[in-house]
């Protein structure tokens, strides 16, 4: 009989990103030293749902000038800025967002880090297609998007790290998020007339449950990885 990984969800809510950040850092660090201690990190992989205040962050190969803001319009719009050690440029984070953060031993999963990127796309869209949302991959961008006329709509960012094959950081899709915010960014570094952003309430012309919406990416999460379930809810 198949052993599967264990994996803890986690549903924190509303959380300071400083602050999330840094418990992501240290929930990352406990795995890696389990790793290195050669102890079994099979029950100490995480799964944590969040959304955050406003906020733009930036990634390793993001350029500053995609911040279109400087820091004191950013201070008097209570918007945070970040640079953070994730890959990809720059995006937003905000209210009605659905934030997800696997800290996973991806030696316990599937050890490619192409595969993994691809898996948080297809969690993303199993979830949209359950709204009857036909999400895409683009070739050459990550992310989940959505074609519309003859754009590509953006509804959902990706960007991780990895150490020693434990991952941090991870995807945001749009649920019910102001997309004006997007506005004061180059999101994701993307400057094309023919790419834009969308939530699911933009495109489904109403505000969605965000429990009923958790509900659902936590399922695919579950199916698409092949772990036990462990709630703290």
């Amino acid at each position: 009989m198949a052993v599967f990984p264990k994996v803890e969800f986690v549903d924190v809510g509303l959380v300071d990103y400083r602050e999330m950040w840094d418990r992501q850092t240290e929930l990352h660090k406990s795995l890696i030293q389990a790793k290195r201690e050669e102890r079994d990190t099979t029950a100490l992989n995480k799964l944590i749902f969040c959304h955050h205040p406003h906020v733009y962050t930036l990634g390793k190969s993001g350029k500053e000038d995609h911040l279109l803001l400087s820091e004191e319009e950013c201070r008097d719009k209570n918007i945070a800025f970040y640079k953070i050690n994730r890959g990809g440029d720059i995006t937003y984070h905000g209210p009605g967002q659905l934030v997800a953060y696997p800290i996973f031993d991806l030696e316990l999963f599937q050890r490619d880090v192409h595969v993994y990127v691809r898996n948080l796309e297809e969690a993303v869209i199993r979830t949209l297609n359950d709204w009857a949302i036909k999400g895409e991959r683009l070739d050459s961008f990550t992310g989940v998007w959505v074609k519309s006329g003859n754009e590509y709509l953006k509804v959902c960012a990706i960007g991780v790290h990895l150490s020693r094959w434990v991952s941090m950081h991870g995807l945001a899709l749009n649920v019910n998020t102001d997309l004006s915010m997007f506005e004061h960014i180059v999101p994701c570094g993307i400057d094309d007339s023919e790419k834009g952003l969308c939530s699911m309430q933009s495109l489904l012309q109403k505000k969605l449950n965000m429990s009923d919406v958790k509900r659902q990416l936590m399922k695919h999460f579950q199916s698409i990885f092949r772990y036990n379930y462990i709630s703290t809810q």
